[in-house]
């Protein structure tokens, strides 16, 4: 199912990437390629190695950007909240399971560690957090993609950076001489690398808090519920120790249970997108 937000600030955060990749690209190709490695066949590997960068991240945005994260269906009634006794039919008014929770803004059960979202207004299960460089929350079913758009946005900040690095230390002969020409590859490349060191420390420090929740297999809002108690966290992590899953497995859960070398691709995850917990499987 497609999906796409009509929030300003995610409107605005899209169009911000977009341009900041775009103009990367713009100058990595007319001043530093054409200018330093003009007619090298350096220059072309490096043209075509940065744009299928730029390809793969685009891709994994959009996936991001327009995927399902998880969102629990609507029922066809509603709970009502203001009445002790539930509705003998229809979706949503009969308790599924015991571990299911109501949802007093959706006025539904939701399934276990499924957290309404306040811009979304839906309930998204395993929701981490609502992320507006993709205008849409990061939940179980797209933060996979949103992991690999960290990623990219990582490798091509490095990648612009150690260009810039070479253009200025390598000799060029066949450079332009004027000084408009000298002044403005100077000034592009200071812009490249102020704009490569923000997004690269900026998707750093996501990263690691993605990875981080994978591991302790918490999501960004059930960490920050359990540090307002610390009693529930302290049981919590006392009750999870003896039964830890492996790392690998639980970056299988997020990636899919697939070849690992498929996992740096934006490709669909065979998922059973069911309402009802998937059982553990080997990985």
């Amino acid at each position: 199912m497609v999906v796409f937000r009509s929030d300003p600030c995610g409107f605005f955060c899209i169009c911000m990437t977009y341009g900041a990749v775009l103009y990367a690209d713009y100058v990595v190709v007319k001043w530093i390629v054409l200018q330093i490695l003009n007619g090298s066949i350096w220059g072309s590997l490096h043209v075509v190695l940065f744009n299928t960068i730029i390809f793969l991240l685009f891709l994994s945005h959009a996936r991001a950007v327009f995927s399902d994260p998880g969102i629990v269906p609507l029922p066809k009634h509603r709970l009502n909240l203001a009445s002790e006794e539930e509705m003998s039919e229809g979706g949503g008014s009969i308790k599924p399971r015991e571990d299911w929770t109501i949802c007093t803004r959706c006025e539904m059960y939701r399934p276990p560690r499924a957290h309404h979202c306040r811009i979304c207004k839906q309930c998204i299960r395993k929701m981490d957090h609502h992320c507006p460089w993709i205008n849409n929350c990061v939940g179980e079913w797209n933060q996979k993609f949103f992991i690999q758009f960290l990623m990219y946005v990582g490798l091509l900040s490095v990648y612009a950076i150690c260009l810039v690095a070479y253009s200025w230390y390598a000799e060029c002969s066949t450079c332009s001489k004027e000084l408009m020409v000298r002044q403005s590859r100077i000034l592009h490349s200071v812009l490249l690398v102020m704009e490569s060191l923000l997004f690269g420390m900026f998707v750093i420090a996501i990263s690691c808090d993605q990875f981080d929740a994978i591991f302790s297999d918490e999501t960004l809002v059930e960490q920050v519920k359990h540090r307002n108690n610390t009693r529930e966290l302290q049981e919590s992590h006392h009750h999870q120790s003896p039964h830890a899953k492996p790392k690998l497995k639980l970056l299988a859960e997020v990636f899919g249970r697939t070849h690992p070398l498929l996992w740096l691709f934006p490709c669909s995850v065979n998922r059973t997108r069911a309402i009802h917990p998937i059982p553990d499987l080997h990985v």
